[in-house]
């Protein structure tokens, strides 16, 4: 049987900061060597948001399978069934944006993981197999343990709820959405106001007490980001390759035109 392999969940566990990168325009099976070679931990392919398809996102993720890299999919609010269709084509793990409590949390657990932990649709023939058959219970029991569920928490309501979130089996990421929740908050682009501070501190102190990871994105002030992650933040999203692609290309030709200045 092959094996299955989640770097990004084995090098939380180690206590380790895993690195997440975001997938805007790179939309081929390139960009995985390319980020894992960069350092990148798990790759972020957003199907909330971008213009990436079910079936390019399968790609992806199918072939991330062969390399020291995550593929985790993040899904419009509620689309389980999206979901599920990636975690069945080679996802390893599905960040749900707008989850406000732990009833709505408790419920993607409970449609994405299979029996006994949950009432997932099992299916057979996965990539993360090598497409090789393997034993149901075999399957179920490997896909549970490597599988990362992601909860964002984008809202003050999130935030209150943190606690009871975090008590949920079967989630293991409280990952919080900084612009989101700023804008939620009435302080849209202030992510340095000390309310989202103490956000953070509410939810790393959730996820320290029952067994969780704090996840940031939407965050990358430099020093903001050392702040969290001194404090206890673990997933992070690092940014996305528009954003590292527009960065390099810009100072490039700044180098260039004051060439003679």
């Amino acid at each position: 049987m092959v094996d299955v392999y989640n770097v990004t969940k084995d090098r939380m566990a180690a206590g380790d900061v895993a690195l997440g990168v975001a997938l805007r325009i790179g939309r081929s099976v390139d960009i995985i060597p390319a980020m894992n070679t960069a350092g990148f931990d798990w790759l972020f392919l957003d199907l909330e948001h971008g213009a990436m398809s079910v079936d390019t996102a399968s790609q992806i993720a199918t072939a991330s399978l062969q390399a020291n890299i995550t593929p985790i999919a993040r899904v419009p609010t509620g689309d389980f069934n999206m979901a599920s269709r990636l975690l069945d084509n080679g996802a390893l793990g599905i960040v749900m944006p707008h989850v406000d409590t732990a009833k709505e949390a408790a419920a993607i657990a409970e449609r994405l993981r299979f029996p006994p932990q949950g009432h997932r649709s099992v299916f057979g023939g996965m990539p993360h197999f090598g497409f090789a058959p393997t034993p149901v219970a075999t399957m179920s029991a490997v896909i549970n343990r490597q599988t990362l569920l992601v909860v964002m928490l984008e809202t003050p309501e999130a935030i209150a709820n943190a606690d009871s979130i975090a008590a949920v089996d079967g989630i293991d990421v409280l990952f919080i959405g900084t612009n989101d929740l700023c804008a939620e908050m009435g302080i849209p682009g202030k992510i340095g106001d000390p309310s989202i501070r103490a956000a953070y501190q509410t939810t790393i102190a959730a996820c320290r007490k029952h067994g969780k990871w704090a996840g940031m994105g939407g965050l990358y002030d430099p020093a903001l980001m050392k702040e969290h992650i001194e404090a206890g933040v673990q997933f992070v999203l690092a940014g996305t390759d528009l954003t590292f692609m527009m960065n390099a290309a810009g100072q490039k030709v700044k180098e260039l035109r004051d060439r003679g200045r």
